[in-house]
């Protein structure tokens, strides 16, 4: 397993990995346009797990030179419970420490109990928080 920063190469097996994860994406987060978007900013906070060719997981960070966020943590089910997604996480984690980031966020969509799990055996806690958004643009 090789667990590393993102490469152009690995495009379309990250694509492939987010569309399986979430075949039935909102407009404004299509796999091709999220990718599209980090690629052009802050590419060195995105990270992949390969299984030989293969793109078996994901996670994306970003900082703002406050706070950082994780994003986009996604292993494909068939390697999940192996470590990746913590590994991918703390690769995640000490790139951000490395930029000056002491505090860290996260977002898990309701119900999704599993992740919540995972986040916090890795340290993390729900912490009361409204979510609130906005669309820009449509």
């Amino acid at each position: 397993m090789d667990i590393r920063s993102y490469r152009p190469e690995d495009r379309a097996g990250v694509i492939r990995l987010w569309e399986e994860d979430d075949p039935n994406p909102s407009l404004w987060n299509k796999a091709t346009d999220i990718l599209d978007s980090k690629e052009s900013y802050q590419p060195g906070l995105l990270f992949v797990a390969a299984d030989g060719d293969t793109i078996v997981g994901t996670t994306m960070a970003g900082y703002d030179g406050r706070r950082g966020w994780i994003y986009s943590v996604v292993v494909t089910p068939s390697h999940r419970r192996k470590g990746i997604a913590s590994k991918l996480l703390a690769l995640a984690e000490k790139a951000l420490a490395s930029l000056g980031c002491t505090k860290l966020n996260l977002q898990v969509r309701d119900g999704n109990k599993g992740a919540v799990k995972l986040y916090q055996s890795l340290g993390y806690s729900i912490e009361p928080r409204v979510s609130m958004g906005k669309r820009l643009g449509d």
